[in-house]
């Protein structure tokens, strides 16, 4: 494996979770249009951002233990994917990149003594 290819594999998953998180967190902005008094507005934003939270906290325990990551984005993703299945849209754009984002950490763990040597 030449070094481009160890570089990107190992950096892609990362950079999409973080990405990944920045996206959820988007949805988070709604809040600040509902006309709520300041303290509603946070609380509301605060509830808002606890899955970009767990996303968060999931690529942090990621960042050094690739299979961790790889085995819970692949559970989010079918937590996600059982709870909105009548909802094809959402799951295709919130499962899609749990999955995605948990074979690239998988894929990252088993080719790991590559990509480190």
């Amino acid at each position: 494996m030449n070094k481009p290819t160890k570089r990107l594999l190992f950096w892609s998953p990362r950079i999409l979770g973080i990405a990944f998180a920045i996206f959820l967190s988007l949805f988070a902005l709604d809040v600040f249009s509902e006309g709520l008094v300041w303290w509603k507005t946070l609380l509301a934003l605060a509830i808002h951002l606890i899955p970009t939270a767990i996303i968060v906290v999931v690529l942090a325990a990621s960042w050094r233990w690739e299979w961790v990551g790889g085995v819970l984005f692949i559970a989010l993703g079918i937590l996600y994917l059982k709870r909105m299945w009548h909802h094809p849209a959402a799951v295709a754009g919130i499962s899609g990149p749990l999955f995605l984002l948990g074979a690239l950490f998988l894929l990252n763990w088993w080719k790991r003594a590559e990509i480190r040597a």
